[in-house]
C-alpha cells in the first residue's frame, strides 16, 4: 500500500459576481503509512497541522524516528494509529544506544502506539512544550520507557501510559525508570492514569529536574526487582523517586498507589522542597512505604500498610490525617489480590476497574481509578 495523502485547499477569490475556488494555500495533511519507511519520512517532514494514521503492524526501524517540527496550539502534528488498529513500533533493528523516538519540538499529540525492545530508551521527548501523550506503551526497552527531558519542558501531559520491562543491561538496571523526568527544568507537566511496572530502576523519577511535576491517578509496582538474573544488579526500585541532585522542588502526588517496590514507594530521594503528597496508598514495598526524612513535605490523607516500615518523616515535614498520624485509624482492604491490575484498560484508555487496595473511604488513601 502507498503512502495516501489528502489535502484540503481553501482559498476564495471574488470573480465578477462569482466565487471560484483556487488551490493557492494548502493546509494541513492527513497522512496514511503502513511502511516503515513511510513512517519515518512523514514524521520527518511533518508540519503543523499534519495528522499521521499508522496502519496495524510491527514497524522496524533501522534508525531512530525524530523530528524538531513544531505544531501550533491550535494545529498540533498528530501521530496515531490508524483507527482502532494494533500498531507496534519494535526497536529491535536499531543500533546500540538507539532511541526509537526522539521529539524535539512542541505541540503533538501521540496516541495508541507502541514503542517496544528499544536498544536504549524507547521515547525520548526533548525539550518539548505542549505535547500530548495518551495511551501509549513503552516496553522492554534498554533504558527508560518515557522521558521528558531538558529546559523548556513545558505543559507536557502523560495520559494513561504503561511503561513496563524495562532494564538497562550495561548499567545493571540502575537506570531503567517507567517513565523519568530528568536533567531539565519547565512548569505545567502532568503524568496521569499511569500504570509503571517491573522496571528495573524506578517507576517514576524525578532525578535533577527543578520544577514541579504533577503525578495523579497513577500506579507504580513491581519496581527494582531483579527479574533479568543480574548478578550485579543495581536497580533502586521506588515507586515514586521525587528528587536527587540537589534540586529544591514541590512536586506534586494526588490519588495514586505503590505497591510491592523493592525499595521505598514515595521518596523525597534528598529534595528538600515542598512537595506534597495527597492521599495515596503504599502498600507492601520492600522498605519505606513512605520516605520524607530530611525535607518539608506535606503528607496529607495517606494510607501505608504492610512495607518494610511505614514512614520516615523529618521535623520539617507536615504530616496529618495519615494513618501513622494519632486518631487515625487504618481501614481495610476489600482485596489485597493484584491480579486485576494488569488486566486491560478500559475503553477510552482508563486504568481497569479494581477492588484492590480500595477501601471504600473517602478520607484516605487512593481510589485506584
Amino acid at each position: 500500500m502507498s503512502r495516501r495523502t489528502a489535502l484540503g485547499l481553501g482559498a476564495t477569490l471574488v470573480l465578477g459576481a462569482g466565487l471560484a475556488a483556487l488551490p493557492t494555500q494548502a493546509q494541513a495533511a492527513t497522512v496514511v503509512v503502513d511502511t516503515t519507511a513511510e513512517l519515518t519520512s512523514a514524521i520527518s517532514g511533518a508540519t503543523a497541522g499534519t495528522v499521521i494514521q499508522v496502519r496495524g503492524g510491527t514497524y522496524y526501524p533501522t534508525a531512530t524516528l525524530q523530528s524538531t517540527a513544531n505544531g501550533t496550539s491550535s494545529s498540533p502534528v498528530t501521530l496515531t494509529a490508524y483507527g482502532s488498529e494494533t500498531v507496534k513500533i519494535d526497536g529491535s533493528s536499531l543500533p546500540s544506544g538507539a532511541w526509537i523516538f526522539k521529539l524535539t519540538a512542541d505541540y503533538w499529540n501521540v496516541s495508541n502506539l507502541t514503542f517496544q525492545n528499544s536498544p536504549d530508551s524507547a521515547v525520548v521527548c526533548q525539550s518539548c512544550t505542549g505535547t500530548t501523550w495518551n495511551t501509549v506503551k513503552t516496553i522492554n526497552g534498554g533504558d527508560s520507557g518515557f522521558t521528558l527531558t531538558g529546559d523548556g519542558t513545558v505543559n507536557n501531559t502523560v495520559k494513561n501510559i504503561d511503561s513496563y520491562g524495562n532494564y538497562d543491561a550495561a548499567n545493571h538496571g540502575e537506570n531503567a525508570d517507567g517513565v523519568a523526568v530528568k536533567f531539565g527544568s519547565g512548569t505545567g507537566n502532568l503524568i496521569t492514569g499511569g500504570r509503571l511496572y517491573n522496571n528495573s530502576d524506578d517507576g517514576i523519577d524525578f532525578w535533577s529536574f527543578s520544577s514541579p511535576v504533577t503525578v495523579e491517578h497513577t500506579w507504580s509496582f513491581g519496581n527494582g526487582k531483579n527479574r533479568w538474573s543480574d548478578s550485579a544488579f543495581a536497580g533502586d526500585g521506588n515507586g515514586y523517586k521525587l528528587g536527587g541532585d540537589g534540586e529544591v522542588v514541590a512536586h506534586v502526588v494526588n490519588n495514586s498507589a505503590a505497591w510491592d517496590d523493592a525499595g521505598n514507594g514515595f521518596t523525597e530521594n534528598s529534595n528538600t522542597g515542598a512537595i506534597v503528597i495527597n492521599r495515596t496508598t503504599a502498600y507492601a514495598n520492600g522498605k519505606y512505604g513512605y520516605y520524607f526524612a530530611t525535607g518539608a513535605a506535606k503528607l496529607g490523607k495517606n494510607l501505608a500498610a504492610s512495607n518494610g516500615t511505614a514512614v520516615s518523616k523529618g521535623s520539617s515535614v507536615t504530616s496529618a490525617g495519615n494513618n501513622w498520624d494519632s486518631g487515625i485509624s487504618t481501614p481495610a482492604f476489600k482485596s489485597t489480590d493484584a491480579t486485576s491490575t494488569y488486566k486491560a484498560r478500559q475503553t477510552g484508555g482508563a486504568l481497569p476497574v479494581t477492588t484492590f487496595l480500595t477501601t471504600g473511604s473517602t478520607t484516605i488513601g487512593a481510589t485506584m481509578n
